[in-house]
């Protein structure tokens, strides 16, 4: 670890490749379902990129001020293939934090994904190479390049948590964090999931559906 007045950086995580592979593919809106009271994921960052891309792979973490990116170039240096950067840019979109010359560079070194809670510009570029990018809001206006920031810290990003080398799954509905040590767990409880929703389409296309649960759940509170 280097620390120097408010700049921190610390090593680059190690996630097996199998819990990244274990929990690809999944929706979303399954995992956050499984992982307990419907309160895992984020809540107002949207999609940059306009056809429909997913993500998945671990987290790289910066932390910076808001509107500055000076930790955010630093952090592009690092990068290695199947890393998602999530950027706690503190909410802040007044200013820009990356634009296509820093997508393009993470591209080149085999990143799949930003997260950014904050702003991004040249937006159009996201769509034209094909790279997904979730973020708070767009800006044209440039940052500052002053600092302070820190890498590879936890991080808050549309009010989830991110641990550095958390595994980063991005669709149309959100992103979800999960940590590398549940991937299995998090894996088979969302195939099972995903099965009974599966099952439950047929019943819909087969004109078989009924939701009791729902007078019941209606009984139980006095109805």
């Amino acid at each position: 670890m280097s620390y120097l007045s408010g700049f921190e950086i610390h090593p680059h995580p190690n996630t097996p490749a199998s819990a990244v592979q274990a929990l690809a593919g999944f929706a979303t809106s399954i995992v956050s379902d499984i992982m307990g009271g419907r309160l895992v994921g984020t809540t107002d960052l949207r999609p940059v990129h306009r056809s429909v891309l997913t993500a998945c792979g671990q987290a790289v973490t910066v932390r910076v001020r808001g509107g500055d990116n000076l930790m955010i170039h630093k952090a592009l240096s690092t990068l290695m293939p199947g890393d998602v950067l999530v950027i706690d840019g503190d909410a802040d979109v007044s200013r820009a934090l990356v634009g296509e010359i820093m997508m393009s560079y993470a591209k080149s070194r085999g990143a799949v994904a930003f997260v950014v809670d904050g702003a991004v510009r040249d937006a159009d570029s996201y769509e034209t190479k094909q790279f997904p990018c979730w973020s708070r809001g767009i800006n044209l206006r440039g940052p500052y390049k002053d600092g302070p920031g820190s890498i590879n810290v936890p991080v808050v990003v549309g009010g989830m948590r991110v641990n550095p080398g958390d595994i980063i799954l991005c669709d149309g509905d959100g992103v979800v964090a999960i940590p590398a040590d549940k991937a299995a767990e998090v894996a088979v409880k969302a195939q099972e999931k995903v099965d009974a929703e599966v099952a439950t389409l047929k019943a819909i296309a087969a004109g078989t559906y009924s939701a009791p649960w729902v007078d019941e759940a209606l009984k139980a509170k006095g109805m």
